[in-house]
């Protein structure tokens, strides 16, 4: 009797525990850009340092598809530029009638809007793609909603004047090598791995097209989300001079609904861990205390978030 009674104790000792394992989906982008393994490292660190937690890391279309997944209300973090998570938060764009009800969990590294081309297509400046083949990003992704508004505030019409294709930067670039498209819109960190095997592909002379006098129009329009940026000509091989161009904000995202406790201990997990993170992907470095301010993002901080950056000092009520 004394051994069936300690089975039993046992056996609900072990399904407590396992009621209380938490799984974390970490929604991040396509395998040729920044989120994806920046993603797997925050998964790998929640895994580790988070009792009770297990996160995995899902290959998606972008920061688009992860506020959708977020949306569900599931067990969900997401990485998601600031221009796309205000279209989610309000409800408008590609979220009409379907707000999102979103929270900060904190600011990430800044994203920066490539437009790449190759040497021999012709393509010196915005205006040369009139008439061009170009990939405006994948379905789903925040490069596709920031493109469109490059190509608005730069006097083009992105579906007269550009053939347009909808890859991902790894599909953009095979496409380019191929000669099936002439340039591609993508926004990510550096420097990104597609654009560096492009550039690292003999007979391809990358071609960065400056456009950052387009940043002003772009905020007038949707607010000051962008701001005038540039790649340094060292990023990529092959480069003349510097790229002027347009750079936006990412964050990591979670449902309102996250619990405090748990939005607390991921921010801690990643600030405390963040040297593993930058083993990873170098613009980790760039998650920093001082960046983490409350205009840097038009979605309110969760409150977990606030109480771990309320302990480091730092104030974003």
């Amino acid at each position: 009797m004394k051994f069936i009674k300690a089975s039993i104790c046992l056996l609900l000792a072990g399904l407590a525990l396992s009621a209380g394992a938490q799984n974390i989906s970490v929604a991040t982008g396509g395998t040729g850009g920044v989120y994806y393994p920046m993603g797997g490292g925050i998964a790998a660190v929640l895994s580790k340092f988070v009792p009770g937690m297990q996160a995995t890391a899902e290959v998606t279309g972008g920061s688009v598809d992860n506020l959708k997944l977020v949306g569900t209300g599931k067990s969900y973090i997401g990485f998601t530029m600031t221009d796309a998570s205000l279209d989610a938060y309000r409800g408008e764009d590609k979220f009409k009638g379907n707000k999102v009800a979103l929270r900060t969990l904190m600011i990430l590294y800044p994203n920066r809007m490539h437009v790449v081309s190759v040497e021999g297509r012709g393509i010196n400046k915005m205006s040369d793609l009139k008439g061009k083949r170009v990939s405006t990003g994948s379905p789903g992704s925040a490069t596709e909603v920031m493109a469109f508004r490059l190509i608005e505030a730069a006097g083009l019409n992105k579906d007269s004047d550009v053939k347009r294709e909808r890859l991902g930067v790894a599909e953009s670039v095979n496409a380019i090598k191929d000669g099936k498209i002439d340039a591609f819109f993508w926004v990510g960190g550096l420097p990104t791995a597609g654009v560096t095997d492009l550039a690292n592909t003999p007979g391809n002379k990358l071609k960065m097209i400056d456009h950052a006098e387009a940043v002003a129009a772009m905020n007038k329009k949707y607010g000051n989300l962008y701001i005038e940026d540039v790649i340094s000509k060292e990023t990529y091989r092959g480069m003349d001079s510097d790229n002027k161009q347009a750079t936006v904000m990412n964050i990591l995202v979670a449902h309102e609904s996250m619990d405090d406790k748990t939005a607390y201990n991921i921010v801690k997990a990643i600030f405390d861990k963040r040297e593993d993170l930058i083993a990873v992907h170098k613009e980790s470095a760039n998650i920093k205390l001082e960046n983490q301010k409350t205009n840097a993002s038009p979605v309110p901080f969760h409150p977990g978030a606030l109480k771990y950056f309320a302990e480091k000092g730092v104030k974003l009520n």
